[in-house]
């Protein structure tokens, strides 16, 4: 089976003048899309998973810096709640699907089913095996009733994984981003890499396919994600601005004293 993670001594840089010419017309850009699911009431998701210190929220951030608040939800997945431990796995997310012209950005999502309960052996392995064929019939059904679903998985190598714990682990201010979690997994890398590579092997269909980020480097992290994006949701999608009707044009020359500029 060939490797789908980066290797340790692959993670391309990107430097501070590359980041800044590019990360505002991506942010434009992205900003445009979502205008566009929006007045088309077209949906899209993007889940974001990553091994820990991976750099996820701080990419969501970037990702959606220009969006409108009433266009896009950021749902950040933690441990099932006491009353949802006794339904099924996807239930809980079902109530988190985008409504029409809106995007459901994922921070973390079901795909813990093959991360943390697996390694963490919360679940037993004939479930989550099974939970394989069950994620890809989920994700099927999404994109066939028209979501639009783009899978970002953020990988940093072993050794930039410890580095950023310890930097985490020495700013006050950064304590809360620290867990006793996040060492076990950390000590758990070598087990927690066999259960990622299995899951983007047999979860990776043509309709919702992972798109791996070797995020070693925050500023390449960045600016792949939101051009990974944008390129995805904008295939095909008209994102010409709608006008307004001649009413409201008319009524805007009337009050305002200008023209409304025509796109034809």
């Amino acid at each position: 089976m060939p490797r789908q993670l980066p290797d340790d001594d692959d993670h391309p840089t990107t430097s501070g003048k590359e980041y800044d010419d590019q990360i505002t017309g991506l942010q434009y850009a992205m900003r445009d899309v979502a205008l566009a699911y929006h007045r088309q009431g077209l949906r899209g998701i993007v889940v974001v998973e990553g091994t820990d210190t991976a750099g996820k929220g701080g990419a969501i951030r970037r990702l959606t810096a220009e969006l409108d608040p009433r266009h896009y939800e950021v749902w950040p997945i933690g441990p099932p709640l006491p009353h949802e431990r006794g339904q099924h796995y996807l239930e809980r997310f079902w109530s988190k699907l985008p409504e029409p012209g809106t995007i459901s950005i994922f921070d973390r999502s079901w795909y813990g089913r093959f991360l943390v309960e697996r390694v963490s052996a919360l679940v037993p392995e004939e479930r989550w095996r099974a939970a394989y064929q069950e994620i890809n019939h989920f994700e099927e059904a999404l994109v066939d009733d028209g979501i639009r679903i783009i899978k970002v998985f953020l990988h940093v190598s072993l050794a930039e994984q410890r580095a950023r714990l310890q930097r985490r682990a020495t700013n006050p201010q950064k304590w809360w981003k620290i867990s006793s979690a996040d060492l076990r997994s950390h000590m758990a890398a070598e087990t927690y890499h066999e259960a990622i590579e299995d899951m983007l092997t047999e979860t990776s269909p043509k309709k919702a396919p992972w798109c791996v980020i070797a995020a070693d480097n925050k500023r390449h992290t960045r600016l792949t994600i939101l051009r990974e994006t944008v390129e995805h949701f904008s295939q095909g999608v008209d994102q010409t601005p709608t006008p307004p009707d001649s009413d409201l044009a008319i009524l805007i020359r009337d009050v305002l004293g200008v023209e409304v500029p025509s796109f034809d």
